[in-house]
C-alpha cells in the first residue's frame, strides 16, 4: 500500500469515526440552539400599555400610557389575548417560572413542610437548557425575589446574576418616589447589562438565555424627566390619570426598545426567542392618582392579589423564528408554559418532570396561534393561601371557577361572554360548577396544597 493510499484510508476512517461519535443531527443541534430572552415586567396591568390586548376591543389598552415599543413587539410576533401569570403576586410567579410548576405545589408562605429545601433540587430553566446543550450561557438580571429560603440564582443554575434582589433593590415602596431619576427603576442599567451579555455570547458563538426581571412598574414611582414632560403634555384618560406612572411605564418601554434594537444590531433575530409578560396584574390603587372615573384595570375585575382576571391576566407576547409577525392567539396560555416550550424549542432530549403544569406552545407559535396545548391536566389552575387571601381558580375552556375559601363561596363565569366577571352563573349551571369544583379539589389534594381551613395530606410524597 502506498503512503498516499494509506493517508486516504486513514482520513476516511477518521471521518467515519467522527460521524459515529458526532452525527450530523447532534452537530446541527449544537450549532442551531436558539437563544431565549424572558422579559418580566412587574405589576403591569393587562391594560397597562398602549397595545390593545384584544385587537378588536379598544377598552383593552390604556387610555393614557404610551408604549410604542411594546406595540412594535406585538407586530413582530404573536400576541396572546388570554395570557396568564402563574399567580396574582410577585414571588410565587417568579418561583413558578423558574421550575414550571403552579404555586399550589410550592406555596411561598412556608406552608408546606420541606419545600424551601426541596425547591433547590427542582429542574430549573437554566439547568434544563444546559442539559439540552452545555454551551448555553445563562443570566438573570433584576428582581429575583425568592423569599424565605434565600436561594440564589447561581444555586438554581444561572451563570451570572444580580444576586438575591427584591423590591427594595430597584426602589420599593417607601424609597422616596414619586421622583425623577437618571436610571429609574434601574431600567437602563439592567438593559445595558443584558445587551452586553448578548454581545459577549454572540462573539463567543454560544447560545444564551436571559431572564430580565424589571422592577418597573412596581411602586415606588421613579421616572426620567423627559418621559414625565411628555406625559404631562398628553390628555389623561378615564382609568389612567397619573403622569408620573405614565412616565415610568414609558421608561420601561424604552428599555424594551433598547434590548430589541441590540438583538437586531447583533443579527440574531432569526435565532432568538423573546417572551414578554408581567408577573401579575396591575394594582387597583395608585397613590396620588386623581379624577379617575373607571377602575384602573377596566374592563377586567379587581387587580393584583385577586383570582379575578385583573389579578392574573397579563400582557403576553412571543417573538422569534417561525412566528408569523402580527399573529394573534386567543388560546389561554400561562407563564408555566414557557418551561416546556423552551425545552421543546431547544431540543431537550430527556424526559421532563411529571410535575410540570404547563405545556409547549411550539405548535401555536408555528401555526399562527392556532392549535391545542398538551398539559398534564386539561385546565389552568391558580391557588394561594396562608399569608394571602385563600382563593383558588380553575379555567377549563371558556369556563372559569373561583373558590373563595372564607365562606366556601363558588363563582362560575363564561369568559367568552363575561370578560368583566360580573355574571356569576354557578347557580344556573350547578353541574358544570360541581364538575370544575371536583377537579379543583382533586388537584389540591394530589399536590398537598393548603388553605386556611383545610390541609390536604399529600399523596405520593
Amino acid at each position: 500500500m502506498t503512503t498516499f493510499m494509506f493517508l486516504i484510508k486513514s482520513s476516511l476512517a477518521l471521518i467515519i469515526l467522527a460521524l459515529l461519535l458526532y452525527p450530523p443531527s447532534s452537530i446541527a443541534a449544537k450549532q442551531t440552539s436558539p437563544n431565549f430572552v424572558i422579559i418580566l415586567s412587574d405589576d403591569q396591568s393587562w391594560v397597562g400599555s398602549s397595545l390593545k390586548m384584544k385587537p378588536e376591543d379598544s377598552r383593552t389598552k390604556s387610555d393614557y400610557f404610551q408604549t410604542p415599543h411594546l406595540e412594535q413587539l406585538a407586530k413582530q410576533g404573536m400576541l396572546f389575548t388570554q395570557g396568564y401569570a402563574p399567580a396574582p403576586f410577585c414571588c410565587p410567579t417568579r418561583r413558578s417560572l423558574l421550575i414550571g410548576q403552579t404555586p399550589a405545589r410550592h406555596i411561598y408562605q412556608k406552608d408546606q413542610k420541606n419545600w424551601t429545601s426541596n425547591f433547590r433540587k427542582q429542574l430549573s430553566l437554566p439547568r434544563m437548557l444546559k442539559q439540552a446543550n452545555d454551551n448555553y450561557q445563562t443570566a438573570h438580571y433584576g428582581k429575583w425575589d425568592m423569599r424565605f429560603d434565600n436561594v440564589t440564582p447561581e444555586e438554581m443554575g444561572y451563570d451570572i446574576s444580580d444576586g438575591i434582589t427584591g423590591n427594595s433593590t430597584g426602589g420599593g415602596k417607601g424609597s422616596g418616589g414619586p421622583s425623577a431619576n437618571n436610571d429609574p427603576k434601574l431600567i437602563q442599567s439592567l438593559t445595558e447589562r443584558a445587551n452586553n451579555f448578548m454581545k459577549l455570547q454572540v462573539q463567543n458563538k454560544r447560545p444564551f438565555f436571559i431572564q430580565l426581571s424589571h422592577y418597573a412598574v412596581h411602586l415606588d414611582i421613579f421616572y426620567s424627566r423627559d418621559s414625565l414632560q411628555k406625559a404631562r403634555s398628553m390628555v389623561k384618560g378615564k382609568k389612567h390619570t397619573l403622569p408620573e406612572f405614565a412616565a415610568m411605564t414609558t421608561d420601561l418601554d424604552k428599555g424594551l426598545g433598547a434590548l430589541m434594537k441590540q438583538i437586531g444590531k447583533l443579527g440574531i433575530a432569526e435565532q432568538t426567542y423573546v417572551f414578554f409578560l408581567s408577573d401579575n396584574g396591575g394594582r387597583l390603587t395608585m397613590p396620588g392618582q386623581k379624577n379617575k372615573k373607571l377602575p384602573r384595570n377596566y374592563p377586567l375585575r379587581e387587580g393584583k392579589g385577586s383570582m379575578y382576571e385583573g389579578g392574573i391576566r397579563v400582557p403576553f407576547i412571543a417573538v422569534g423564528p417561525n412566528i408569523k409577525p402580527g399573529s394573534v392567539s386567543r388560546i389561554p396560555v400561562t407563564g408555566l408554559d414557557l418551561f416546556p416550550t423552551m425545552a421543546d424549542l431547544a431540543g431537550y432530549s430527556h424526559q421532563l418532570p411529571n410535575t410540570l403544569d404547563g405545556g409547549s406552545l411550539k405548535n401555536l407559535l408555528q401555526n399562527q396561534g392556532r392549535g391545542t396545548i398538551q398539559r398534564i391536566n386539561p385546565y389552568l389552575i391558580f391557588h394561594q393561601a396562608v399569608a394571602r387571601k385563600a382563593q383558588t381558580s380553575l379555567r377549563l375552556g371558556d369556563f372559569k371557577l373561583i373558590k373563595t375559601w372564607d365562606g366556601n363561596r363558588l363563582e362560575l363565569f363564561d369568559m367568552s361572554k363575561s370578560l368583566n366577571e360580573k355574571n356569576n352563573i354557578a347557580k344556573k349551571l350547578p353541574s358544570k360548577t360541581d364538575e370544575l369544583h371536583k377537579m379543583m379539589i382533586q388537584f389540591l389534594s394530589e399536590v398537598g396544597a393548603e388553605t386556611r381551613k383545610t390541609t390536604f395530606k399529600k399523596k405520593n410524597q
